[in-house]
């Protein structure tokens, strides 16, 4: 199972890459691999300030439909719109091409209540 150290996790299974004051987010491999094929996903919140762990969108698999929680309080910068013709990236590449939204966020204290790569490792069993 893929969980890069460099990465920050949640209990809902999204990752984030933070860079600066701004944080890339996408689903764990581990959630792509329990959702099975997926076929859609829904963000409609662009541009849009959320709070840590509202719904921001939500993914559509074969047998199921999960929604997407904020990692982090802010804003919603960018959907990555290839999803909407190639769901199927975050089945095939959920760290890289697969990735959801770019959020700003507005509380840099958040992300140490985020989930290490190890941490995240002992909630799934891996």
């Amino acid at each position: 199972m893929n969980i890069p150290s460099e990465l920050k996790y949640t209990k809902d299974h999204e990752w984030i890459k933070v860079e600066g004051d701004t944080a890339i987010v996408g689903i764990t491999d581990f959630a792509q691999k329990e959702l099975g094929d997926i076929v859609y996903v829904d963000v409609d919140t662009v541009d849009e300030t959320l709070d840590k762990e509202e719904v921001f969108g939500s993914v559509e698999a074969v047998k199921t439909v999960s929604d997407l929680f904020m990692p982090l309080s802010g804003e919603i910068i960018e959907f990555n719109e290839s999803l909407e013709d190639e769901p199927e990236k975050v089945n095939n590449d959920a760290y890289g091409e697969g990735w959801m939204i770019k959020i700003t966020f507005n509380n840099a204290s958040e992300i140490d209540e985020l989930l290490s790569a190890e941490a995240y490792q002992e909630l799934i069993g891996a």
